[in-house]
């Protein structure tokens, strides 16, 4: 089996696979100041409560935006796992052409995601990773990763409006049933939800425009379906919601770098 390690800024998610099946997702919050050793226990007993041992795992393929921890869960696959961990970084095969100014500056998740997008529905195809940042990441025909955007988190940018305001406070990050509010809580809940499902209509619009044609879109993380139920009923930029995209690219990223 391959287990699939997608350590990120908040979560870190282990997808265990057999074969093309993920058969088990497991998530952890990001902690940077814990060793390997402490990890190594957290994830064996993640297995054993499914009812796994951890000698099942025959290869690993690791994304991780945290430097600290890369080299905690590659000796963590190395001395609990028993194997060499494929670690997505400069010089490892992935099947897309950077064709950016600074590709070693790329986030590994982000280079993850649109392996699995890129293999999942062709290109030209734009990947938006709803996560601790909302990442946009756009692949032109022939798989040439192009570039892409970087906005704030809407979750971050509703809880630095209550604290920023004083007659203002935090709000639950839902779906209004109306854009024109009654009180104080639905005004922040249609601004904040109606307002960042306007800031991705007009990203995706101006990254067509600056394509020349209409890209499919996918749409990855936690709140992408309530984005996607704001979105406007007319203009539904979004094509599609697809969980567990870095897990999916990176057993790509393995399967390509066996042999």
């Amino acid at each position: 089996m391959l287990l699939a390690i997608d350590v990120g800024n908040t979560n870190i998610k282990l997808g265990l696979y057999d074969g093309a099946e993920r058969v088990v997702v497991w998530r952890l919050s990001t902690q940077g100041h814990k060793l390997m050793d402490e990890y190594a226990v957290l994830v064996r007993n993640l297995f054993e409560l499914r009812g796994y041992d951890m000698a099942v795992v025959e290869g690993c393929a690791i994304a991780c935006v945290v430097p600290p921890l890369t080299d905690v869960f590659v000796e963590l696959a190395r001395q609990y796992l028993k194997v060499e961990p494929v670690v997505v970084g400069p010089g490892v095969k992935t099947g897309l052409r950077l064709t950016i100014d600074t590709p070693r500056e790329l986030g590994a998740d982000r280079v993850a995601h649109a392996v699995a997008a890129y293999q999942r529905y062709g290109a030209p195809v734009i990947v938006i990773e709803f996560g601790t940042a909302t990442v946009f990441d756009v692949i032109a025909r022939g798989g040439d990763y192009i570039g892409g955007v970087i906005a704030p988190n809407i979750v971050i940018s509703a809880e630095a409006l209550g604290k920023a305001a004083a007659k203002l406070y935090q709000v639950e990050v839902v779906r209004p049933q109306r854009v024109i509010g009654k009180n104080t809580v639905q005004y922040m809940q249609s601004g904040i939800v109606f307002g960042y499902a306007g800031l991705v209509e007009g990203l995706v619009h101006r990254i067509w425009d600056e394509l020349g044609e209409r890209a499919t879109v996918v749409a990855t993380g936690g709140l992408s379906r309530l984005i996607m139920d704001a979105l406007a009923a007319d203009d539904k930029v979004i094509d599609h919601v697809a969980d567990h995209l870095v897990l999916e690219g990176l057993r790509l990223i393995y399967e390509l770098n066996q042999g």
